[in-house]
């Protein structure tokens, strides 16, 4: 029976202990990757001190380094008490990848405003608010879960990520969207404008995937007990989920925007994309 066999890999210690130190070796993988990255930028272009192609690498190293911590530990993880610290080290991460990720919004959306003459100083104001705001939320939640395990705090916890996930989402179709059509509209066709709408769509698209599959499976766990996360036997669902939303997104990101900046920057040189 298809069910007993799926029950049978969930139950088993052994696939447990391979997926998750699979997940680990990953996430150690591409923070590995984003660490030399960053080394590489900054012995190229020392003299420009914390770029956006700079703390975007950094964050990318830190929300993959924890990840690969927590799922290196995972049979310490998963049975922590209270639930609220399993939930804070698997949670924290994905919030940390919101806001790793949200940069490049962040970038881009200066740049269309730059270009299209809109104001742009509230740009940074905006986004340190909504991370601000969003970590406040997310930290109440926890602490309320840290002095009484309610089910129902804790779905409306799940609910608050998958908000946060969707609002991700969007922002990439918005100002990704926008950004990439006024490329295409650009004059001058030339190989560099061809590859910044490559750029530009590819990233987007990943993006956008990425943090829509992450709304859709929180909200499924939220009310379905058989596609939890939090939880150690079920390893080929956690497995799936992770490598869809967070690894092979950043892989193929940190990919994407491999090319080093210029040694002598002009005055129009954007270091992301």
């Amino acid at each position: 029976m298809v069910g007993d066999w799926w029950q049978d890999i969930n139950d088993s210690t052994q696939w447990q202990d391979g997926v998750f130190y699979t997940l680990c070796a990953a996430y150690a993988l591409v923070s590995a990757v984003a660490l030399i990255q960053l080394i590489r930028i900054e012995l190229r272009v020392p003299e420009y001190g914390w770029t956006t192609q700079k703390v975007f690498h950094l964050m990318n190293f830190i929300v993959n380094g924890v990840r690969a911590v927590v799922f290196g530990f995972h049979k310490q993880v998963f049975i922590m008490h209270p639930k609220a610290l399993v939930l804070l080290l698997l949670d924290l991460p994905g919030l940390l990848f919101f806001s790793t990720f949200t940069l490049l919004v962040l970038f881009w959306a200066e740049i269309y405003h730059q270009a299209r003459s809109l104001p742009s100083d509230m740009l940074r104001v905006f986004y340190i608010s909504v991370n601000a705001a969003m970590y406040f939320i997310q930290v109440c939640i926890w602490v309320y879960l840290w002095i009484d395990d309610n089910s129902v705090v804790e779905l409306i916890g799940k609910i608050f990520i998958a908000v946060v996930s969707i609002l991700a989402a969007l922002s990439f179709l918005v100002y990704g969207g926008r950004l990439f059509f006024m490329l295409k509209r650009f004059p001058i066709e030339s190989k560099g404008r061809r590859k910044k709408l490559h750029e530009v769509g590819s990233v987007t698209a990943i993006c956008f995937t990425c943090f829509l599959i992450r709304c859709f499976v929180v909200l499924l766990s939220a009310f379905d007990a058989d596609a939890s996360l939090d939880v150690l036997d079920h390893p080929v669902l956690n497995f799936i989920y992770y490598m869809l939303v967070e690894i092979l997104p950043s892989a193929l990101v940190l990919y994407i925007l491999r090319k080093l900046p210029p040694k002598r920057i002009s005055a129009q040189y954007h270091p992301i994309c």
